[in-house]
């Protein structure tokens, strides 16, 4: 039956416009039938519900309208040029921009398409005007834009905890380290380029002004400290935090506007506006994400009956093969998945089958949990489905084909990150120690 599941998906997935969360939903269903398992799908209403019954999936629509807000209402321009003023002036400066500005964003949104249309639109012109190839800025506006779900909040973490029944403050926690390695090692690998290819910065490097930009940008930066530190240490729930983000956001918005003394009745107007279509894609999104959670509840009650996850466990049992050398397999067939395969698709169908075998074997939920999201995450700038790929190719006029070649460099330096975090759990884990949040 494992067989039928798995080429009706592919049979399915190659059927031009179907969209993922029908592909997995359909072939589930006609699973259920052929396998003699038909009178299952009387329940499945019941479990469906259940299965996205879930106190903390609240908090994605309010992070994802937090992040359209941003976006749209010019906290993504203050946080550039902070970034700017940071690192501007070294060798290769807006390319450590690019990298940095990812990381305050990543602090807000959680998302890291948002994320990469955000600073495409903005970054890679800039880049070229200075003298940057074009498809290496676009590539390292790409590569930068992973760092968004791997520093909290995140809302493929989110994703995870509730799936898996683990502590998402944990979880938040644990990708602190790791979204920050992963900026040192394209910080890296930036200034290697820049050297090598002589990229552009110094002193005569043009800066925003120092006062007005501090002034606007520590307001900015309370987001995550209020988000992150109320959910990692107990004061607000991952729901409470996001809505909070969504008020702070709505308030730095209108001030930033407000402080537009050319036109402030016009820019208000004009916010209002944005505001109105932040809330729209916003919905949009969230409808979008519960289709898949109602696929995936078929796919895993499927899943459940077929008894996977046990012999998977048993398997690897049998072969005697630790949790690290499991998991590193796992990785694999995660990875893969994501090349071809929506992140939160491929997270509601291959974490439930993959991972309780790691846990079972010794692995840390939290470090399982943490790694296994940026894998999966990994995917959105992996050909040849990348979804980030797909967005910085039309945002800046690359071709897909040319911005694939120029992500490999940057991908190859990730995924040596990946396994590093596979084969040293303490990178992850050693914070959520250090906050008490696990043993």
């Amino acid at each position: 039956m494992a067989a039928l599941l798995i080429i009706a998906f592919i049979g399915f997935a190659i059927m031009g416009g179907v969209a993922i969360s029908y592909v997995a939903g359909s072939a589930a269903v006609l699973a259920f039938i052929s396998a003699g398992y038909g009178n299952y799908l009387a329940i499945m209403p019941q479990r469906i519900f259940s299965q996205i019954d879930v106190f903390t999936f609240l908090s994605m629509p309010l992070f994802i309208l937090a992040g359209e807000l941003m976006t749209r209402g010019g906290v993504t321009r203050v946080l550039i040029d902070l970034a700017m003023l940071i690192v501007g002036r070294f060798k290769g400066g807006l390319g450590y921009v690019n990298i940095a500005a990812s990381v305050f964003l990543a602090g807000i949104s959680g998302s890291a398409v948002a994320d990469a249309a955000a600073t495409t639109k903005t970054l890679v012109p800039a880049m070229v005007d200075r003298g940057y190839r074009v498809d290496f800025a676009a590539a390292l506006t790409a590569a930068s834009s992973v760092i968004g779900p791997i520093i909290p909040p995140s809302i493929v973490m989110i994703f995870y905890g509730a799936l898996m029944n683990v502590s998402v403050a944990a979880m938040f926690a644990g990708g602190i380290v790791p979204g920050l390695l992963m900026a040192a090692f394209l910080f890296a690998y930036n200034g290697f380029v820049a050297r090598r290819d002589d990229h552009p910065g110094g002193a005569q490097t043009e800066l925003p002004p120092f006062r007005d930009t501090v002034i606007r940008a520590v307001p900015a930066l309370l987001i995550p400290i209020v988000i992150v530190g109320g959910i990692v240490f107990g004061v607000v729930t991952p729901t409470e935090a996001a809505a909070l983000a969504v008020a702070i956001t709505v308030m730095l918005v209108f001030v930033y506007r407000l402080l537009d003394r050319d036109r402030p009745r016009a820019a208000l107007r004009h916010t209002l506006a944005e505001g109105s279509k932040a809330v729209e894609t916003a919905a949009m999104l969230t409808g979008s994400i519960f289709m898949i959670l109602f696929a995936a509840a078929v796919f895993g009650y499927l899943i459940g009956i077929m008894r996977l996850p046990e012999t998977i466990a048993a398997t690897v049992t049998s072969l005697d093969l630790g949790p690290t050398g499991y998991f590193l397999i796992a990785s694999l067939v995660m990875f893969a998945a994501g090349m071809v395969m929506d992140v939160t698709m491929a997270l509601v169908l291959m974490v439930p089958v993959l991972i309780p075998a790691a846990i079972l074997a010794g692995a840390d939920p939290v470090h399982v949990g943490v790694v296994s999201c940026l894998n999966l995450t990994l995917g959105l700038i992996s050909p040849p489905f990348g979804g980030i790929l797909m967005v910085v190719s039309a945002a800046s006029g690359v071709s897909y084909l040319r911005l694939s070649l120029a992500i490999l460099p940057f991908l190859a330096v990730q995924v040596a990150l990946l396994i590093l975090l596979i084969l040293v759990p303490e990178l992850t884990l050693a914070l959520p120690r250090l906050l008490g949040l696990i043993n």
